[in-house]
């Protein structure tokens, strides 16, 4: 092994998963900065292992069988700031930088464009993964090149946004491009103003309870961020990934099939191609299953959020995803509608 880097053996992932799940990594090691994330890469290639870049784990489900490869643990810091003019900010980040640090030091020089995205936990890299998004924001809108190391050339590079293929929540980097590219660090446009309404009803009821009429960027974190600590238990506590659901995209016919189905209006956000989104908690709450305790899985949903699963005493992986397909049958068989899970599930 390189001296230079503290390569680990037989090390287990349940301390790389916020859900506490997982098999064990052949081999692990932290990457502090480009020239050693090359020099792991070279150790992998020459002893035919496979690599794998994480952060913090909070949007990862490991398998039970754990990786026979490197794991990689992105701990690359940085952050630089350019202001253009008095609008226009850049920001470039580290991918291993806690993002609910970049985004309030953002926050605090008054700037708008990732202020809804307040108390996402896990690492800057993970998030032009898939999308990141929350409240109204996601990450492509304000993201303006990603840096990685390209596992194919061997060679840093810098990848666009419009090279990106952003999806509600999806990217190259998740789909056609999965295991490719090791994201190092991303540079984004953000700006000197105060975020622009409409607000989701949540936060425009915390507006009003706070008597706040022209919010600032502070005020929105601070609303998304007594939202969420009053809705998400803290994985840092309580083992979850946030999160588990997407929230499904369907066409306005679906939508009026499942109105005239359920009796009723079903919450839903025109999206700008005519689509609709659904909330994906509203179909697991109304298929009767928020705050259900599995005792077969030792898992449960959140009884403040239906889309948290929680981990209240699985010991493995398949108990998740046995709980997991409980779910996505039940929802099935009541709406018609299959669920599609958010966090990764690795190798």
């Amino acid at each position: 092994m390189d001296t230079q880097l503290d390569i680990r053996q037989n090390v287990s992932l349940k301390d790389y998963s916020t859900m506490r799940l997982g098999g064990n990594a052949a081999y692990l090691v932290d990457i502090h900065d480009r020239n050693e994330l090359k020099q792991a890469v070279a150790w992998a290639e020459q002893a035919k292992l496979p690599v794998l870049m994480i952060g913090g784990g909070s949007n990862i489900i490991w398998r039970d069988e754990g990786f026979s490869g490197l794991i990689m643990v992105n701990k690359i810091m940085r952050f630089e700031e350019q202001q253009e003019d008095e609008e226009n900010y850049y920001v470039t980040v580290g991918a291993g930088e806690n993002w609910d640090s970049v985004v309030a030091r953002t926050v605090q020089k008054g700037m708008t464009g990732i202020e809804a995205l307040s108390l996402i936990p896990g690492t800057a890299g993970a998030t032009p993964i898939q999308n990141v998004g929350a409240y109204g924001q996601e990450i492509a809108q304000t993201l303006v090149s990603v840096e990685v190391f390209d596992l194919h050339t061997k060679q840093m590079m810098t990848i666009p946004a419009m090279d990106c293929a952003f999806s509600y929540r999806n990217s190259r980097f998740k789909s056609g491009d999965r295991g490719r590219f090791l994201i190092t660090g991303l540079t984004l446009h953000l700006m000197h103003a105060n975020p622009v309404p409409p607000f989701y009803g949540e936060v425009q009821a915390y507006f009003e309870q706070n008597g706040i009429a022209e919010p600032t960027p502070q005020a929105l974190r601070d609303a998304v961020i007594a939202i969420r600590q009053a809705k998400l238990p803290d994985p840092a506590t309580i083992p979850n990934t946030g999160s588990f659901f997407a929230n499904p995209i369907i066409d306005e016919g679906t939508l009026a099939q499942l109105q005239a189905d359920n009796g009723g209006n079903i919450p839903h956000w025109p999206q700008p191609d005519g689509s609709v989104k659904i909330p994906a908690a509203w179909l697991v709450e109304q298929a009767g299953l928020k705050g259900v305790h599995d005792t077969e899985t030792g898992m449960a949903t959140w009884q403040n959020q239906a889309l948290v699963l929680v981990n209240e005493h699985a010991e493995t992986t398949a108990q998740l995803l046995t709980f997991k397909q409980k779910i996505v049958d039940k929802v099935q068989a009541t709406f018609t509608i299959t669920l599609m899970q958010e966090p990764e599930l690795l190798p």
